[in-house]
C-alpha cells in the first residue's frame, strides 16, 4: 500500500489516541514511526503501531503520561517518562540536553521510566543538524547474555552517534549491540521468513534459522564478548545512572502483556566549540571524510537512510497491505 508521509503519520496518531495515548504521545510516537519507515528502518516504524495500541490498552504503556524533568544540575538532567511511550520523554531530554550543551559545553540527559525508544539515531541526527555532537544509549528487555552466561540478562542495548558536517548531511551511525537489530527479526517473523544462521539462539541456546525460536531464545552479540561487554556498559550506563529498570527486570515486548518495562536512555551532547573549537571540528569531520570519499565502495554512515528519507518525503511510503488494513482497523476502532 503506498501512503505519502503525512498519511501514514496521521493514520498512526489516530491509531494510537484511540487506544489511549494522549494527543502530545500520540503525535510524538507517529511522527518518529513514520520517520523511521522512510529511513528504511520498518522494525521501528509503522508495525510498532498495532504493539503500542496493545501495550496503551492492557497497561502496559500509560497513555496519560506527561514526560517530566525531576532531577537537574547544570549539564546534567533527568526526564521521568512517567511509564508512557518513550517518544515524548526523548524529545524532552533532546531539547534539555541541546540547549544545556550549549551553556555548559557538554550535557547528559538521561530518562527513566520509559519504553521502547525506536530507532535512536533519529534524535541524534537531529541535534548533529544543529551543530551538536549527540549520542544516544538505550538499554532493552533481556536478550543477550553476559560474558559467560546462558541465560539473557542485557538487551541489544542500541548505540547511535552523529556528527555536524554544516551545510552536509550528517555522519550517523546508529546499530544495536546485537549481531543484528531484533527489529529485523521481529519483521522476519510476522513475515514467516527464516533469518541468517548467526543472528541467534534458540532457547535450549543452539543456533537458529526460525526467527520465533530466536524471540524466545537469546541474541548473539556481535564480536562476542566484546560486544556483550560494550552492552553492559550501555545497560550501566541507562539504568545505574537513572534508576531505571535493568533488562533482566523488564518483560519482553513480544507479549501484549507483562509489566511496564521502565526502560531507560541518555543522550550526551557536545558542543564542538567548547574544545578544539567548531572551525578546527569542521575541518578534522571533513578531512576523514574525503579520506573515506577516496576509496571505492566506501558509504558515508547514514547516507542511504538520508536518501531514502528524501525520496519518501517527494513519493511516500510503500507498506503492506496486511500491516495497513491493520491500521485502519486500529484508527477506527
Amino acid at each position: 500500500m503506498h501512503l505519502s508521509l503525512t498519511e501514514a503519520e496521521t493514520l498512526a496518531r489516530s491509531a494510537l489516541a484511540i487506544a489511549g495515548a494522549n494527543p502530545g504521545m500520540a503525535a510524538a510516537t507517529a511522527q518518529a514511526l513514520a520517520a523511521a519507515e522512510a529511513t528504511g528502518q520498518p522494525g521501528h516504524g509503522l508495525s510498532r503501531v498495532p504493539q503500542y495500541a496493545a501495550f496503551l490498552r492492557n497497561g502496559r504503556a500509560d497513555g496519560s503520561a506527561t514526560p517530566r524533568i525531576v532531577n537537574e544540575r547544570g549539564g546534567a538532567v533527568l526526564v521521568d517518562a512517567g511509564h508512557g511511550l518513550a517518544y515524548p520523554a526523548l524529545a524532552l531530554a533532546e531539547s534539555e540536553a541541546a540547549w544545556r550543551a550549549r551553556a555548559h559545553g557538554i550535557a547528559i540527559a538521561g530518562v527513566t521510566n520509559s519504553h521502547h525508544s525506536g530507532a535512536m539515531g533519529l534524535p541524534v541526527a537531529r541535534l548533529a543538524r544543529q551543530g551538536l555532537v549527540a549520542l544516544a544509549f538505550t538499554n532493552s528487555p533481556a536478550a543477550m547474555p553476559v560474558p559467560g552466561g546462558r541465560r539473557p540478562l542485557m538487551g541489544t542495548n542500541p548505540v547511535a552517534a552523529a556528527f555536524p558536517r554544516g551545510a552536509a548531511p550528517p555522519l550517523v551511525i546508529d546499530m544495536a549491540l546485537s549481531e543484528v537489530a531484533r527489529g529485523k527479526i521481529m519483521v522476519a517473523a510476522k513475515e514467516g521468513r527464516a533469518i541468517p544462521e548467526g543472528w541467534a539462539l534458540d532457547a535450549e541456546g543452539r543456533p537458529t534459522t526460525d526467527p520465533n525460536a530466536a524471540l524466545s531464545g537469546a541474541m548473539l552479540a556481535m564480536g562476542g564478548t566484546k560486544g556483550a561487554l560494550l552492552a553492559m556498559v550501555v545497560e550501566l550506563l541507562c539504568c545505574a545512572l537513572t534508576g531505571a529498570a535493568f533488562g533482566f527486570e523488564a518483560d519482553s515486548f513480544f507479549t501484549d502483556e507483562g509489566n511496564r518495562p521502565r526502560l531507560g536512555q541518555a543522550l550526551l551532547v557536545v558542543d564542538p566549540g567548547a574544545l578544539g573549537g567548531a572551525g578546527a571540528f569542521a575541518e578534522r569531520i571533513e578531512a576523514f571524510v574525503a579520506a573515506m570519499a577516496a576509496e571505492d565502495g566506501v558509504r558515508l554512515p547514514g547516507s542511504r537512510r538520508d536518501a531514502l528519507a528524501a525520496q519518501a518525503r517527494v513519493q511516500g511510503l510503500e507498506i503492506p497491505d496486511a500491516l495497513h488494513r491493520r491500521l485502519l482497523d486500529l484508527a477506527s476502532a
